[in-house]
């Protein structure tokens, strides 16, 4: 495990950590809460330069974007080794909510979002993130290579379907590249649970420039009817959403994690019809 105390000493001199708690474990990183109102995240496989550039990404977005994200405290240069502090966001994670009060709402907030994000000029991240351009062929197969391990647990009528996915023909590739968060599903966005009011989007560790389509193919696979695509990338967004589903259907069954496997297993209703 990391050394938090030792990060903390470092970065922040004289600072009291009261309590220190495993807050999330994922794929990629670890994170802890401190005290009430401080995380600091570890990377699994350490890259102090990308977490530099991170934290500096998320200080840019301070100004730009509509909705709160986290600020950074410190970074790899004041703790001596890879990680990234930030203050904790009002609101849970909308994957946690059961219902949802209002979905629309939440859609519409995200999109508008997203909107937002894909204006941004590229200028003025300069240096602070990647370019993202998997070829559409490359993402199918992958999803080929996946549904062997999750396909009984599809239902069988649908089966089928995402077969006849896996063999058709992808859609063309985007023409235009755009800045986007490049991972924002529904375990990284925060609501607040009574008013369904979004509080903040977190994990910009895969922020790329990238597809318009993908992060709205994201939202439609999560949030259903309720996020349909931008008619112009509704096709890309459809097959981002179909192949994103099989990933995360995977990792909920590889992890234990029920509310991957539920969220999956509920949006094949809608993203491989038998209708």
């Amino acid at each position: 495990m990391p050394d938090v105390r030792s990060a903390l000493a470092t970065a922040l001199p004289g600072f009291v950590a009261e309590s220190v708690a495993l807050l999330g474990d994922g794929l990629d990183n670890v994170v802890f809460q401190i005290n009430t109102d401080l995380l600091v995240r570890f990377g699994k496989s350490p890259d102090p330069d990308r977490t530099s550039r991170e934290a500096q990404l998320l200080a840019a977005l301070q100004s730009v974007s509509p909705l709160p994200v986290p600020e950074p405290v410190f970074g790899p240069a004041e703790a001596q080794q890879d990680c990234l502090a930030y203050r904790k966001l009002p609101g849970i994670p909308l994957i946690e909510v059961t219902e949802p009060a209002n979905l629309p709402r939440i859609a519409e907030t995200l999109s508008d979002f997203l909107r937002t994000l894909h204006a941004v000029p590229l200028d003025q991240l300069r240096g602070l993130v990647d370019v993202d351009d998997q070829p559409l062929p490359e993402w199918l197969a992958e999803a080929a290579d996946i549904f062997p391990m999750v396909a009984d647990r599809v239902p069988a009528r649908f089966r089928p379907r995402v077969e006849r996915f896996l063999t058709a023909t992808p859609p063309p590739g985007p023409s235009t590249l755009v800045f986007s968060h490049n991972d924002l599903g529904i375990e990284h966005v925060l609501v607040d649970p009574r008013t369904s009011a979004v509080t903040g989007v977190i994990d910009w560790s895969d922020a790329a420039l990238t597809d318009p389509a993908y992060d709205y193919g994201l939202l439609f696979r999560d949030l259903g009817p309720a996020a349909p695509p931008p008619a112009e990338l509704r096709d890309r967004a459809v097959f981002y959403a179909r192949c994103a589903l099989l990933e995360d259907l995977e990792y909920g069954l590889e992890t234990g994690r029920r509310r991957y496997v539920d969220k999956s297993l509920s949006a094949v209703e809608w993203l491989f019809p038998t209708a």
